[in-house]
């Protein structure tokens, strides 16, 4: 059964035209951002997982302990206060997933001008927390601020690490992407998640541990607010590899633009690397949940980001001159069981 979707021939007459307005548009910006702060990042102790994937990885006696945070943006906060809830616990949820991992334990800092907005802000987080099962453990409350603010934290281990850091030329990118949602406007959220079964939700986070443990794929990153070409750069960074995609296999819902759907941030998507004898197990894990899953391209030696349909073939960024987020792939300090 072929999952490649047919192209809106209007969009892609340039592809050229269509690659530089996701550029623009996707939050590439946001995560640049983190390229002034990764001076000031402090050496972490030999043997720990390097700075720049999904959460910190802290290593023990039985595997990894998995520490991230997200903050969210501030109109999001301001003009859908319960779904922004959610979305705080949903996302570091699929940072855990990302690494392999399962989610322990959340705390929140949650800051608002309005008792009544700040309320629904916590239902969502409550109710969240409830579908995955994850108790929020603490944080801290501030109802005298001048404006919404909300961030997140989160606890997690993870056996067997998936990282970022651990792609290699050769291996297939393959995109798994749940399609059975919409869009919560007014925003790119494609949102397959707070009306699906919450029993449904706790077995597809599931299968990033299970897939991890098993071995049957090597690196992984979530599909966050930079779209999938963005979170494909910073998986590239974070290896100091490159990637050649082909835009027809990527999955997506009919009727959404290309352009759209390539700065969508999807409640259930991951970039994944294989080898591949392991891609046929991968994928039927997926398909077995009734997840879209399927090879988007290949991992190369270069640091260049190329988008292939038919003939037309376009580089969408080049690392080697322009890096994003500043945080490489630093080969000594990343343990040998990682690779």
């Amino acid at each position: 059964m072929s999952l490649k979707q047919p192209l809106d021939s209007q969009e892609l007459d340039d592809l050229t035209a269509l690659l530089q307005k996701v550029h623009d548009y996707s939050g590439l910006a946001h995560k640049a951002d983190i390229a002034q702060i990764a001076p000031n990042l402090t050496a972490l102790p030999d043997g720990w997982h390097p700075n720049g994937d999904d959460t910190a990885a802290i290593p023990g006696n039985d595997g990894y302990t998995l520490l991230a945070m997200e903050g969210l943006l501030t109109a999001f906060v301001a003009e859908d206060p319960w779904f922004a809830g959610w979305c705080s616990v949903m996302v570091n949820v699929s940072d855990i997933a990302a690494m392999g991992g399962r989610p322990q334990a959340i705390v929140n800092a949650l800051w608002s001008h309005d008792p009544d907005s700040a309320a629904l802000i916590a239902k969502g987080m409550r109710e969240a927390a409830d579908t995955f099962r994850i108790p929020i453990v603490g944080g801290h409350t501030n109802l005298r601020s001048n404006q919404p603010q909300l961030a997140v934290g989160i606890l997690g281990h993870a056996q067997r690490l998936l990282s970022s850091f651990a792609a290699r030329p050769g291996q297939r990118l393959v995109a798994a992407i749940d399609l059975r949602g919409d869009y919560q406007k007014p925003y790119l959220n494609w949102n397959a998640a707070t009306t699906a079964p919450a029993e449904r939700l706790r077995g597809d986070i599931e299968l990033l541990p299970e897939i991890a443990e098993k071995s049957l794929a090597i690196a992984a990153k979530d599909i966050s607010q930079a779209g999938l070409l963005g979170t494909t750069l910073m998986l590239m960074e974070s290896s100091g590899v490159g990637m050649r995609i082909d835009l027809e296999s990527i999955p997506k819902p009919a009727g959404v633009a290309w352009s759209d759907w390539l700065c969508t941030f999807p409640s259930f998507g991951y970039l994944l690397t294989t080898s591949h004898e392991n891609l046929p197990l991968l994928l039927e894990r997926f398909h077995g949940r009734g997840i879209t899953a399927v090879q988007i391209g290949e991992v190369t030696a270069t640091q260049q980001l190329w988008v292939e349909n038919h003939d037309d073939r376009q580089l969408f960024h080049d690392l080697s001159t322009t890096l994003l987020t500043g945080l490489g792939h630093p080969t000594a300090s990343i343990p040998q069981q990682e690779l």
